[in-house]
């Protein structure tokens, strides 16, 4: 079977149902209504959103509420998708890289970021965040954060600052993988919990073993998905070109 499509998606989900898991928002952590058994499902929508409303159906369909975070770019986000998307009960959030957009300048960054938000929470409400990685800038997002405070904006949370993960086991497809480390720039986090996962497969196989942590979040970007297979093709060969120069990076700036 093919890996990063649709149906790989749903038996991956599935798999967690048939284990238990209920599934909650971010912002359901960030306000304590957390069972004993639990994935966050986060989704970065770093572009094509319509295959984030794609997700967005299939997981309405298994009864999954899920976050999804819109990058607001050239001053506006995909409307359409982010209204549909919260109709269905989902939560939208910021997906911000404002540090990066004004080149490390600080006042420029948070003015940047006030007038986003606000442009998002016109189409829907917003109240956590979840920085852009912009593998392409020397600037690290989150580091608005020391000199500001996102929670005078009305916000909730941001998983990098508030989820202990060594309490909460972190999967994410950044690269278009699952053990992504050596091309993965600043979707990271220190965690005590190491598992040898390849595949989408390797975690259905681990879960149906009940060997994975109770409390879990995992990053999925939409635009990584696709049953057709002339894109999911493109997205494969594409991403391992861009995998190349990831790798040449991280070396570099260890």
């Amino acid at each position: 079977m093919r890996d990063f499509t649709f149906q790989a998606f749903k038996s991956l989900c599935a798999a967690f149902q048939r284990q238990a898991y209920r599934f909650i928002t971010f912002a359901d952590y960030c306000l304590n209504n957390r069972p004993e058994r639990f994935v966050i499902m986060r989704h970065d929508v770093d572009k094509m959103p319509e295959q984030a409303l794609r997700i967005a159906y299939h997981e309405n369909e298994l009864g999954i509420k899920a976050s999804f975070y819109f990058r607001i770019i050239k001053g506006k986000s995909d409307e359409s998708v982010c209204k549909r998307i919260s109709a269905m009960g989902h939560e939208i959030g910021y997906h911000y890289e404002d540090l990066s957009m004004t080149k490390g300048d600080l006042k420029k960054a948070i003015e940047s970021f006030n007038e986003h938000l606000s442009v998002l929470r016109q189409l829907c409400p917003v109240k956590t965040i979840c920085m852009h990685g912009s593998p392409l800038s020397k600037w690290d997002n989150r580091l608005m954060w020391q000199k500001y405070n996102y929670r005078d904006f009305g916000i909730f949370g941001e998983p990098y600052f508030d989820i202990n993960f060594d309490e909460i086991f972190y999967l994410t497809d950044t690269g278009r993988c699952w053990n992504g480390s050596d091309v993965n720039i600043r979707d990271k986090v220190r965690s005590k919990h190491h598992f040898d996962l390849k595949s989408t497969f390797d975690i259905i196989e681990a879960l149906n073993d009940n060997k994975l942590p109770d409390k879990i979040m995992i990053n999925i970007h939409p635009h990584r998905w696709n049953d057709q297979l002339l894109p999911w093709f493109k997205e494969l060969v594409w991403q391992n070109v861009k995998n190349v120069g990831k790798y040449a990076f991280v070396r570099l700036n260890k």
